[in-house]
């Protein structure tokens, strides 16, 4: 006889940054896990240490860090946590990022310009990633930039299944802020019966970075309109067409995205907005100067645990959509 046989089973780990621990404890719960207790401080001077308290040799772990703000840190801790399962002689490495930094920048519109959603995969798969999951990537091209297996989940089925139980579907349409978020607005029509509308930006050519004109094309008079979109930040773009709705005579509008990063003048902008309702998932923290009533967060602990379940189990991340389509 040659070699060694070995009778051990598969052993699922999950591992969790700083960044979002909620999410990280709700997806345990849903899983049925705990997560491995880990060290973690910063130095003085800022650098980050980490140590984790189990044994993950053999182990398929699975990482979770969402790159909220301070978000240069918490992809670098990211990054520092993956090297250190790497070391640990980790079976498989999954990282699971519900929010994914720098989506935004996915190409080059002028020269000199980096990629930087390409730069984030790189380091990843250099600090040893074997897998990324995701929630909603800003455009599916960004999928590609990884060397290795992309599991993309939607919050779609989360959303839309919202705004359907709330709201007379006899009266809804489905609004695209712009012209970039048309193919998933029409998805969002295909499972809730509704009409399609679009918000279009006209740009003043004299004055840079400045939307003047909103032209609605669709009916939206007298309907309630849901604006769809991937991910707020200042709140401006999404504030400004539902404006635009509700000057061509819609009767109620409500935002919904998977992403509320919500920094700067959000909250004021949010506040003292018309919209009666926004909706997001948690897969980033909700600031809580915006805890406000007119503010809705779902939770998406329950899509992701699933995931890595199939992930772990070989099974189908694809059929947790197929089933809900």
């Amino acid at each position: 006889m040659t070699g060694i046989k070995t009778t051990g089973e598969k052993k699922l780990m999950l591992f969790s940054g700083r960044a979002h621990p909620e999410l990280a404890e709700e997806v345990a719960h849903q899983l049925g896990v705990g997560i491995v207790p880990t060290k973690a401080f910063d130095f003085a001077n800022g650098e980050i240490y980490v140590r984790y308290q189990e044994s993950a040799r053999g182990a398929d772990c699975f990482l979770i860090q969402s790159h909220t703000a301070p978000i240069n840190k918490w992809i670098m801790e990211q990054l520092i946590m993956i090297d250190a399962l790497k070391r640990a002689s980790a079976r498989s490495i999954t990282v699971i990022v519900p929010f994914y930094g720098y989506a935004r920048q996915d190409k080059k519109h002028r020269g000199r310009e980096p990629i930087s959603a390409r730069l984030v995969a790189d380091l990843m798969k250099t600090a040893g990633a074997d897998r990324i999951l995701t929630v909603d990537l800003h455009t599916d091209q960004i999928q590609g930039f990884f060397d290795g297996p992309v599991d993309h989940l939607f919050a779609l089925p989360i959303l839309a299944d919202y705004v359907g139980a709330k709201v007379d579907r006899d009266k809804l349409t489905v609004v695209s802020p712009d012209a970039g978020r048309v193919r998933v607005a029409d998805r969002w029509c295909d499972r809730l019966g509704a009409p399609l509308a679009i918000v279009h930006k006209r740009r003043d050519k004299d004055v840079a970075n400045q939307v003047t004109v909103h032209e609605v094309v669709g009916d939206v008079k007298g309907r309630v309109c849901v604006l769809v979109d991937d991910m707020i930040d200042t709140g401006g773009t999404i504030c400004a067409a539902a404006d635009a709705l509700f000057a061509h005579g819609a009767e109620d509008v409500i935002v919904t995205a998977t992403h509320g990063v919500l920094s700067g003048p959000a909250a004021d902008r949010l506040k003292n907005s018309k919209v009666s309702e926004f909706v997001f998932t948690d897969t980033l923290p909700t600031p809580g100067e915006l805890e406000l009533d007119k503010i809705t967060v779902l939770s998406i602990a329950p899509t992701i645990a699933r995931a890595v379940r199939e992930v772990f189990e070989d099974g189908s991340v694809t059929s947790l959509f197929e089933e809900q389509a």
